[in-house]
């Protein structure tokens, strides 16, 4: 048992030197230019560090957090309470969302560039802004003057480096579940009993204002505990996130598959002609 907690704490120590971020904070950067695709990577995509010796539960998770810290990016498909769509997320080196809504929204799509969000692509969005297909919209200015990320509430629940991060945070007890069926391949599945409060301070590279963000949409109703399910494929890559959780007067039940991971993906803004500028928007904008 010290040999595996000295382990342990050797890959944790990697994870923070490595300089974790998940989604993280506006960086300063500009939204790519209209109808210029976010580039991708034109060289093969880095392989996955070897996984550390300790394979216990804790082991195992914090062997994924870095697996997923290094694939950069990935394609999600989600149900959130109402709200349920999929497509492409970038969480590292900036963040990067292009989301196609299968449930009814205010809009058919969601794109986010950095701090600058386009929300429609569809014939309703066009009729209500005058044959524009796009409202385009900025994150609010933080504290320290730089803008926060559009939606931050919905990429905070769809990042894997943030659930994982969860799931090892102090005073976390993971349980490996057993080996499943998933697809074609068979993958792992561990348990991890948490709550809303510790889920949210585990993401100490968030602001204050999206760690509330995140407590709150993961709380509604007021759910006191929060259990996570998580399947790992044989990379230790994340493959399958549930969250579930119980309160007073509400419940959390969200799902997100992940596939394509480091793969070619990118997201793209409209073309500036097709968008109107509404103004800003709140970093913990999701409906529920």
């Amino acid at each position: 048992m010290v040999v595996r907690r000295r382990l342990a704490a050797t890959v944790a120590a990697v994870l923070l030197a490595s300089g974790l971020t998940a989604c993280g904070q506006a960086s300063g950067l500009s939204p790519e230019p209209s109808g210029t695709p976010t580039p991708t990577p034109t060289s093969a995509s880095p392989t996955g560090p070897a996984k550390p010796t300790d394979r216990s539960p804790h082991g195992v998770l914090l062997s994924a957090q870095l697996a997923m810290q290094t694939a950069r990016r990935a394609k999600v498909s989600y149900r959130l309470g109402a709200d349920a769509g999929s497509g492409p997320l970038f969480w590292q080196p900036k963040t990067a969302l292009q989301v196609k809504r299968s449930t009814p929204a205010d809009a058919e799509q969601l794109i986010v560039v950095d701090t600058v969000a386009y929300q429609g692509g569809d014939t309703a969005t066009a009729a209500r802004l005058g044959g524009k297909h796009w409202e385009r919209f900025s994150g609010e200015p933080g504290q320290d003057g730089h803008r926060e990320i559009p939606y931050a509430g919905l990429i905070d629940l769809l990042n894997p480096v943030e659930a994982l991060a969860a799931a090892t945070a102090e005073g976390t007890d993971p349980q490996y579940v057993g080996e499943e069926k998933f697809d074609d391949s068979t993958v792992e599945h561990y348990r991890v009993t948490t709550s809303a409060e510790r889920y949210a301070a585990a993401q100490t590279q968030l602001s204050q204002a999206r760690r509330d963000g995140l407590r709150a949409a993961l709380a509604p109703g007021g759910s006191v505990s929060l259990t996570l399910d998580l399947w790992l494929n044989d990379k230790d890559q994340l493959v399958k996130l549930e969250r579930t959780g119980t309160g007073d007067s509400g419940r959390t039940d969200d799902s997100v598959l992940y596939t394509d991971f480091a793969g070619p993906l990118s997201v793209q803004a409209p073309a500036e002609a097709d968008t109107k500028d509404v103004g800003t928007r709140t970093v913990s904008s999701l409906a529920r």
